[in-house]
């Protein structure tokens, strides 16, 4: 695990190119936040679970604390985000490693943590979390979030129809709160 400060320039640009690898296949808009040696896409996370093997960076997690809403409830929550896994890898379990984040988690008081998900990888991640409790999925819900650059020709945000991922933390999931819309107060 390393803290947001504690990466080096070095380490910032392997993950970069790490990003770039690994999302550049889904599309080069999603590769695109990466350039530049940035190892982030919008907000920098505060904590990061790196997996590491002979060839570099294996594997990434990241989390940031911050506040959202949820219907008409601001909520504290860990939000995950940057979960990759090097192509070379996928299908071989790296993933079930990277398990490792939740107690991690659990340590920063925050009563959950939550992350969106693409539709395609709701089955990838009921194997890996749904399963063993250790999360739930939520379909139906919209995310609202600030685009990270102003355009003047776009809305400066944007909603999305994705999965939401909720792992509870310090209170159990029947605490979530209900709502269609999760407003992401940012980027």
């Amino acid at each position: 695990c390393a803290g947001g400060n504690e990466l080096r320039l070095a380490d910032h640009i392997e993950l970069s190119d790490f990003f770039r690898k690994t999302y550049g296949p889904t599309g080069a808009f999603n590769a695109k936040p990466f350039e530049g040696h940035r190892s982030w896409a919008g907000a920098r996370p505060e904590l990061r679970v790196i997996g590491y093997d002979a060839r570099g960076v294996a594997a990434h997690f990241g989390a940031l604390r911050r506040f959202i809403k949820v219907g008409d409830v601001d909520l504290l929550v860990a939000e995950l985000g940057l979960y990759g896994v090097r192509p070379d890898l996928e299908g071989r379990g790296i993933t079930h490693s990277m398990r490792v984040m939740y107690p991690v988690l659990q340590k920063l008081g925050v009563p959950f943590a939550f992350g969106t998900v693409r539709h395609a990888l709701k089955e990838h991640l009921t194997r890996l979390l749904a399963r063993r409790g250790l999360a739930t999925i939520i379909s139906g819900v919209s995310v609202r979030s600030t685009l990270p650059d102003v355009y003047l020709k776009l809305s400066p945000t944007r909603v999305e129809d994705v999965l939401v991922l909720v792992l509870p933390l310090g209170r159990p999931i029947s605490e979530w709160p209900t709502g269609t819309v999760i407003d992401r107060n940012g980027p």
